[in-house]
């Protein structure tokens, strides 16, 4: 048995969608039924829309928080380069024998 591929939908038509199972008498399923969708889909569409309100506008490919991300990396590469000097240090020292 071969599974349908999703058809990706516009926010207004989610948008839409969700508003008809809220304010009309039908239910979300009857509604999804009647607009081509799998039953709990206008369910995850709005558990989306909802955690994208409660998270703001993301910046695309970059990480939520910069400058810890920033300071992160930092301290990777000072612990690298405090690496190179003990190992700079103990060679060194073994030349001075």
């Amino acid at each position: 048995m071969r599974r349908n591929a999703y058809k990706p939908h516009t926010r207004e038509f989610k948008s839409e969608a969700i508003r008809l199972a809220e304010v009309g008498d039908k239910t979300a399923s009857q509604v999804a039924r009647e607009l081509g969708l799998r039953v709990n889909q206008i369910w995850k569409w709005k558990q989306q829309l909802e955690r994208e309100a409660l998270a703001g506008p993301a910046k695309r490919g970059r990480p939520a928080d910069d400058e810890l991300t920033r300071a992160l990396r930092e301290i990777a590469r000072l612990k690298e380069e405090n690496d190179i000097l003990k190992k700079a240090a103990i060679y060194f020292a073994w030349e001075s024998k």
